[in-house]
């Protein structure tokens, strides 16, 4: 038997994680809360729980996972759009922006569903849910810090300038919040 390339293994997890995901993600809409149990989840998935265990611990890392897969798909979707690395560090932002709130809109459902559950206000809360999140738009936006100051157009400024990247994670939180209560067309 030949054995699969790290790269067929980390498609084929990748796969299963997304299956996963997917499946949890109608599991609560459909019942308006997750299931009772890791082992009724798995029974859905037709897989032990040993095998789901080998991909999350709860729900929760579930969820942990679903709102860093919506800021890694809008990353992605706005670094790969060729005009991207022209624009500006401010335009950046915005392309994020826009693109990761295209990408909620897509599951609208889910999100503002998981968003009603989080301790409010947020910002203060601080929801372990949302930590990884948080932690690649941290690295996202120190990133884009970086790159306003080299092309000059972010001042470097003493204590202040370290915290550019906590501030536009707070403003993330806001339009984040904005959006879910948003009731307009």
């Amino acid at each position: 038997m030949i054995n699969p390339s790290p790269r067929q293994q980390t498609s084929f997890f990748m796969e299963k994680a997304e299956k996963i995901r997917k499946t949890y993600v109608e599991y609560v809409l459909d019942l308006g809360q997750p299931p009772a149990s890791f082992y009724a989840f798995d029974k859905k998935l037709n897989m032990t729980e040993g095998e789901l265990y080998e991909f999350y611990t709860s729900f929760e890392s579930i969820d942990m996972d679903l709102w860093v897969s919506f800021f890694q798909q809008a990353r992605t979707n706005a670094e790969n759009d060729p005009t991207y690395q022209g624009y500006s560090v401010r335009e950046k932002l915005l392309a994020f922006y826009y693109t990761w709130v295209e990408v909620l809109k897509s599951n609208r459902s889910f999100v503002t569903y998981s968003y009603r559950k989080l301790p409010q206000p947020i910002a203060a809360k601080n929801p372990p849910v949302l930590r990884p999140f948080k932690e690649a738009f941290i690295t996202y936006a120190h990133d884009l810090m970086y790159e306003g100051r080299e092309s000059r157009e972010i001042v470097a400024r003493p204590y202040v300038s370290n915290r550019y990247p906590e501030a536009v994670w707070l403003n993330t939180l806001y339009l984040l919040d904005f959006w879910v209560k948003d009731t307009s067309r």
